[in-house]
């Protein structure tokens, strides 16, 4: 699998882009919030990838930053949401905004978004409720070092069930590596 792509910036039209990478021009669809920040054309670039494979395609999805990709991965793994309309998720409003939207039941501003309808919202609402994950949360340094944690952690095997109820007792200057630590210290015992 494809996880990041660094090349040179060839084409943009949105939502797509094309990344030169050793000759080979990727097409990789970013949301909007990627897009409004992309490098002149004939720049470097570096996406965070996310690949899907399909009986009739392969398709790349890019990001500038993991937690961008670590959100639209939480947003795929919901029923009913695909990568297109996770895609206009990320587009339609911040992570801050939708977590928000999430977290006081908000539906009038989830319909808003293209492609989300009155159930898909309240599905939403239902499936991520209780789920209210840190990657779904606005970019920061804190949040950036606790998905790093929340990645080990699952790479390890444990459930985000148990990580996330670790790590929601975390210091804000917490580091990756004292995180790690206790987290096991404690999913240990």
């Amino acid at each position: 699998m494809i996880g990041s792509i660094r090349g040179i910036l060839i084409d943009r039209s949105p939502p797509w882009v094309q990344v030169d990478c050793g000759g080979i021009g990727y097409e990789i669809e970013v949301p909007m919030s990627t897009y409004y920040h992309l490098p002149e054309l004939q720049s470097d670039i570096f996406l965070h990838v996310h690949m899907v494979v399909r009986e009739d395609a392969q398709l790349l999805f890019g990001f500038l930053t993991k937690e961008e990709k670590s959100s639209f991965k939480s947003l795929i793994k919901i029923n009913g949401i695909g990568a297109k309309v996770a895609l206009s998720i990320l587009s339609g409003v911040s992570m801050d905004q939708f977590s928000n939207a999430i977290e006081q039941q908000d539906v009038s501003l989830l319909v808003k978004i293209p492609g989300i309808g009155r159930k898909t919202a309240e599905r939403l609402i239902v499936e991520l409720k209780d789920k209210q994950d840190l990657k779904l949360q606005q970019s920061s340094q804190h949040s950036k070092n606790l998905t790093d944690i929340m990645d080990a952690l699952e790479a390890l095997g444990y459930s985000k069930s148990d990580i996330q109820k670790v790590i929601k007792n975390f210091n804000e200057d917490i580091n990756v590596n004292e995180g790690i630590k206790q987290a096991l210290q404690w999913l240990s015992s």
